[in-house]
Formats: structure tokens, sequence, C-alpha cells
């Protein structure tokens, strides 16, 4: 197959080199040149070759079928819930995270169920071999059935293996590693990506092939490569988690057929990733002590249980230590100091310890209540019992308000067994919950 001429376009001004370069000549960039394709000009830039045959005509919106989305669910409820409910025909799904977190992991086990209900997969590796894959396959128990390898770096050869066979699936493992012979730049670049995510992008739209994509992340934690990556495919999703318990949390920030709000949360196991759901942020078992709190919290629109978990101790320094994990240490030192101004509490002299267990990260005001009440009953050496759940953003001036979603929280809380439930309430009521009213944050000492 003949190269196109291509030519390094700066990405900052514009500017055309025929050639790489560190530093662009104009603009005075650095590592800002990226390959591409240059399209052959046309005789006449305001007509078109009579030869000419157009690929498409505009049609009226009315008349447009097919509107219904056609959706296969692929049994992991956690996977199916993040993309809005199954797998979209025709889509292109790009997954990142970063390495070792599950990616190749939980598309294997996507493609076993696929060959279990009869489709064909094509899983195209440039990093492992059809043996390694083979083995992990075993080890996964995923069955075989219309699972296909191919172990290349070339897309050439993947053009060549979707021609000449009719799938319904392709994994692409990873984006970085395939390259195209139209291009010049090693595997990795940012021509390279950009060129062979947009031919997948043009197949998928024009023959239905289902494409999932992973993609290597950067220490930065975003996906390696050009943004424009994440513009041309119909869904990104991120894993993250912890690796010390084996937590994984499905997080989307793009979705073209869903809402981005979703996560799915996994468990590591020798089995692969299996649905953990909301029980890898709570343990009932282990509540009996002081200064563990649940909380109730929305990871999109989804209610959590979670365990705040606070430490206070009498501090031997100057400066008394302030740390949070899980927790935003500036809303910490502000909880502190309503603490000591509102309730009276003397925490100036002690060391304070906030964890959120489970790995999870809080980013929403609703935790704040169950953050004071926890310090309070480290303070005050005091436990709460694990049927008692609190939720609430606490203002400076020391009043609780409500929070959002607080029926799905009350739900959530009745579905674990919680008795009370402590937080600003409006016209809400349960018959099987207590609610109590929580106005500012002297009424939490009472």
């Amino acid at each position: 197959m003949a190269k196109l001429k291509t030519s390094y376009i700066c990405q900052n001004c514009g500017a055309v080199h025929s050639k790489w370069l560190g530093k662009c000549t104009e603009c005075n960039s650095w590592n800002s040149l990226v390959e591409e394709v240059v399209e052959k000009s046309s005789s006449s830039k305001n007509s078109l070759s009579q030869n000419y045959t157009p690929k498409n005509a505009p049609v009226f919106l009315k008349n447009v079928e097919g509107i219904e989305q056609v959706r296969f669910k692929t049994g992991i409820n956690e996977l199916d819930q993040v993309l809005g409910g199954g797998i979209v025909k025709g889509s292109v799904v790009l997954i990142g995270g970063e390495p070792g977190i599950g990616k190749s992991t939980v598309i294997l086990q996507v493609c076993g169920i696929l060959s279990d209900k009869n489709k064909k997969v094509l899983y195209v590796s440039g990093e492992e071999s059809p043996t390694q894959i083979k083995m992990r396959a075993e080890r996964l128990n995923v069955s075989p059935n219309d699972i296909e390898l191919l172990s290349s770096t070339s897309f050439e050869d993947v053009l060549s293996a979707i021609e000449s066979n009719s799938y319904d699936y392709l994994i692409i493992d990873s984006i970085q590693t395939i390259t195209s012979s139209e291009l010049l730049s090693a595997g990795g670049a940012v021509g390279q990506i950009r060129h062979v995510t947009y031919r997948l992008v043009e197949i998928a739209k024009s023959t239905g092939l289902t494409v999932f994509i992973i993609g290597q992340v950067t220490k930065d934690g975003n996906i390696a490569g050009p943004k424009v990556l994440e513009h041309l495919v119909d869904t990104v999703l991120y894993f993250e988690g912890d690796y010390s318990r084996g937590v994984r949390i499905l997080r989307s920030v793009k979705n073209r057929f869903g809402s981005t709000d979703e996560v799915g949360v996994f468990e590591m196991s020798s089995l692969g990733l299996i649905e953990a759901g909301d029980k890898a942020f709570f343990d009932k078992d282990g509540m009996q002590a002081s200064g563990k709190v649940i909380c109730p919290v929305l990871e999109g629109t989804r209610p959590f249980l979670i365990e705040v978990q606070a430490l206070v101790s009498a501090s031997f320094f100057q400066y008394p230590k302030r740390n949070a994990t899980g927790y935003d240490n500036n809303r910490l030192a502000m909880l502190i100091a309503i603490l000591e101004k509102k309730a009276g509490l003397n925490l100036s002299g002690a060391d304070i310890y906030l964890n959120i267990a489970g790995g999870l990260k809080i980013n929403e005001p609703s935790a704040d209540l169950a953050v004071c009440a926890a310090l309070i009953s480290s303070y005050k050496d005091i436990p709460i019992p694990y049927t008692t759940a609190f939720a609430g953003e606490v203002g400076l001036t020391g009043e609780v308000r409500s929070v959002a979603n607080i029926q799905g929280r009350i739900n959530e809380c009745i579905r674990f067994g919680v008795e009370k439930f402590y937080t600003n309430f409006k016209d809400e009521k349960s018959d099987n919950l207590k609610l109590i009213n929580i106005k500012n944050i002297a009424d939490l000492l009472k």
C-alpha cells in the first residue's frame, strides 16, 4: 500500500513543516509538531470534479429512521449501568486507566459473555501474545467460543481481518500500540493515535461494528494521546481505585447514549473483576467504635453508604497535624473551625486524622455533617451505633443545609437497616426510618 503524503503541523500556531523538528520555527513552541496526512488539493477550490460521486446526501429530519438504540446487556450490571443500559451497536467506547487497574481483565470478561451470546469478537492485542491472553482467559473462566485473537501492531492487519470476516465486536488493546503504514511516525505518536482512531470510528459508523478501545494514561491521569481522541469516540470510561483493597470504580466522563453521572463499583479477585456494589464502602461488623459514622453520599445519581472515620488525639507537637484521606483538607480545616466556634469544642491542641473507608474520594458537601459527627464522637470517645446515619452541608455560621436526592438516601439507609437519619429535612417522611431534623451544628451536640 502506497504511503500517503504527510506533513508536520504545529498544534499551537498551525505552521506546516516538511520534517519533524523539536521546536516550531514560527511560534518557538517545543514538541508541538504532529504528523498529519495531506489531502490532495483539487484543481478548483470552488467546484468539484465531474467524476466525483457524493457518498451522502441531505435528508429531512422527519424521514430519519432508526431512532431506537439497539443495546446489548452484558449481564455485568455495574458496567451496563455506566454505559447507560448496555452496549449500543455501532458505538466506539474508550476505556482508560492506570496499568494493572483491570482494563484488559474486564474487557476479556465481556468478550466471554458476548461469545456465549453467539457474538463474533475480534480481540486485537499489541501488547500480549495469544498464549498470554489464553492463559488469562483460562484463569478468568472465559468461554473461548467465538473469540478470535490477533496479536499485531499493524493497523492494516486489523483492516484485513475486518474485511475478510464479519465481526460484531472489535477490541483494540491498546490504541497506543497500533500503527498505520500511511504515517511515518512511530507507534504511540499523536498523529498515529488520531489517524487510527478516526478510521475506527469511520468503520464503526458505516458498518455497525462495535469497537472497544483500551487507552493508556499518562502520569497526570489523562489518557495518553491528543484530547481529540476523547472527542472522536462515543463513550469514555475511566477506571480508578484503591490497589490496597482491590476496589475499582468505573466512571463515565462522556456518553452520547446515556448519563455521565453513573458509576460502577468492582472488586479485583482471583477470578477477575466482580461486582461489589456499595458493599465495598461499608462494614457493618466493625462499627462499634468511637469516631466511625455512616453517611449516605451520591456518586452521580447513585446513593452509597460510606464509612467516615475520624481520630482526635492530644498532640505533643507545637503544630497539631491535620490529615485527610479521601476528603478535602481545606474543608476539614473549615469544619474544625466551625466546631470550635459554634459548638465550643477545643480542638486546637489535638491531632486530627480523617479517612473515607474503601478508597472513595468524596467531592460533594453532603458528608459535612457526618465528618462533624465523627470528630465529636472521637473527641468525646462516644461510639455511634451503625444504625445511625448523618448527611448535610454545614455552612460557616454553623447552619445545616439540606442535600439533594434525600429520598434516595433514605431508601439506601432503610436497605442497610439504618434506624435513625440525621439531616435537615423539608417534607420527607418515612415509616421505616426515624428522621431527626438538624438545623445547626449546636443541635448535633444535644
